[in-house]
């Protein structure tokens, strides 16, 4: 029986031997037409696909949303008491540029941080969003000086940021290993630091800046050099974090606080700085010993939008009055803005004085707004505008706790992107909005006379509810409908 057994076994495996041999013998012969048909990947020699817009255009096809339908859907938020009597709103189809509700949309308005918009729109327009800035160490007059040259980069660090942080900025830690190596390599190793701000001019505040700002911790006096936007620590030292939470008072004195840092750093590198540094222009065409760059202009702008950063907006007026050749002060910055937006054809009403919109003498229309979105929705070298917006309950001053407007819900949740803005009394919000059709509607809500700085958070809900009720709008099927119904 054990015999019988062995046998059966042995003949199996045989049967099982002939068998994979035979599979095997099968698929060697097809393998190398199949191998030939295969295409091995490859990188491209140059792009094979253009990129696909970042949010739809807008309806383009079918029924647009009506007047009527728009009005009744906004009536109840923009009537709410804690707005207060000048409330105005434009709504806009972005692939036509028609108009599709105008309530005083052409009025004056106080605008508060809504002038990101205008300010990052003109700075990607003028400068390119691949644009950086860049902070130099060059030689100075005196055989053993060296100056810290300011470039008004607005996201420079004294050392890098927590890893989470983005964009990575550049550090005066990088600059001074760097210099520090180049004047070693020279035989040096005691120099007299000096530093130079000299590429922006005029007052550090803007007309209707109180000293208070600061003490707030909304912005530091601008000027071109200074890192971590001025935050402090409470030991009174640079952060060196991006902490929009952070409202301590920040530096009333940026670049000296910079120039401070940078000693320290040069010192730990093993660079000896004679005295303190001062400030001082650099000579004329100065040799560069060493430099660091900024992040690209399109993750500033982003930066700028998601976090309404006032430091980095005023940063950005400025570098557009300098590429024009406009003086690199408030008045300056602020002019070239509104001249970039009339050559960009956005000729409605603006006043400005900064570029962050946090003094109350700025003045925009919901119109003008409407038409900055617009452009950065129709021409892709704009788009990076877009990326910036906070997009409702997920980013930036949208999202639970970072302002005002962190109570926004319901249907604007993920289908509104908008920059928000808030002074004392004033709320406002523009952006876009993808409505219950499925379509693009680009908005401006703003209200400027809300009756007490203690109903802010009231109104900022109110015109919260206001843009969802945009994105919950069925307007155009309900409009559409009607119509069937009387035969027309």
């Amino acid at each position: 029986m054990v015999r019988r057994t062995r046998i059966a076994a042995l003949l199996t495996l045989a049967m099982i031997n002939v068998f994979t041999l035979t599979a095997g013998i099968a698929v060697a012969r097809m393998l190398p037409p199949r191998l030939a048909a295969l295409r091995v990947p490859t990188v491209a020699a140059g792009p094979v696909a253009g990129r696909d817009a970042v949010l739809g255009t807008g309806t383009q096809d079918g029924p647009l949303p009506t007047a009527n339908g728009l009005r009744n859907a906004l009536a109840g938020p923009l009537s709410a008491a804690a707005l207060g009597p000048h409330v105005s709103a434009l709504v806009a189809d972005p692939a036509t540029g028609r108009v599709l509700l105008s309530e005083h949309g052409g009025r004056l308005m106080t605008p508060a941080s809504t002038t990101k918009l205008a300010t990052g729109l003109a700075a990607v327009a003028v400068l390119g969003d691949d644009a950086r800035f860049t902070t130099r160490v060059v030689r100075g007059a005196a055989p053993d000086s060296i100056i810290l040259v300011g470039g008004g980069d607005p996201t420079l660090a004294v050392n890098p940021f927590p890893a989470q942080d983005y964009p990575r900025p550049a550090t005066l830690a990088s600059l001074a290993a760097a210099t520090a190596r180049a004047l070693i390599a020279q035989g040096r190793r005691s120099v007299v630091l000096g530093y130079d701000t000299s590429l922006y001019t005029g007052p550090g505040l803007a007309p209707g800046w109180p000293a208070a700002y600061i003490g707030a911790g909304d912005v530091t006096p601008i000027v071109s050099l200074e890192v971590d936007q001025g935050r402090l620590t409470t030991a009174g030292q640079p952060e060196d974090s991006d902490d929009p939470y952070n409202l301590r008072a920040r530096s009333s004195d940026p670049a000296a606080m910079a120039a401070g840092s940078f000693a320290a750093l040069l010192t730990a590198d093993g660079i000896h700085v004679t005295g303190s540094p001062a400030a001082q222009a650099a000579p004329a065409r100065p040799a560069e010993i060493a430099s660091v760059t900024s992040p690209p202009l399109s993750a500033v702008v982003a930066q700028m939008l998601e976090e309404s950063n006032n430091v980095i907006a005023e940063n950005l007026a400025r570098q557009v009055a300098l590429d024009v050749g406009a003086p690199a002060s408030f008045s300056g910055a602020a002019q070239a803005v509104i001249e970039e937006l009339k050559r960009l054809g956005v000729t409605t009403g603006i006043h400005l004085v900064d570029g962050s919109g946090l003094s109350p003498q700025d003045a925009i229309a919901p119109v003008t707004l409407v038409k900055v979105v617009e452009l950065a929705t129709d021409r892709p070298p704009y788009r990076a505008l877009l990326a910036g917006l906070p997009v409702a309950g997920f980013s930036g001053t949208l999202s639970a706790g970072e302002s005002v407007f962190a109570g926004i819900s319901g249907p604007a949740v993920g289908s509104v992107r908008a920059k928000t803005g808030n002074l004392g009394t004033v709320t406002s919000l523009a952006g876009l909005a993808y409505d219950k059709s499925g379509g693009v509607l680009v908005f401006a809500l703003m209200a400027d006379q809300v009756p007490s700085a203690g109903l802010l958070k009231e109104a900022a809900n109110a015109i919260d509810a206001a843009a969802s009720a945009l994105a919950a709008c069925g307007c155009r099927l309900r409009a559409l409908s009607a119509a069937r119904t009387v035969g027309l």
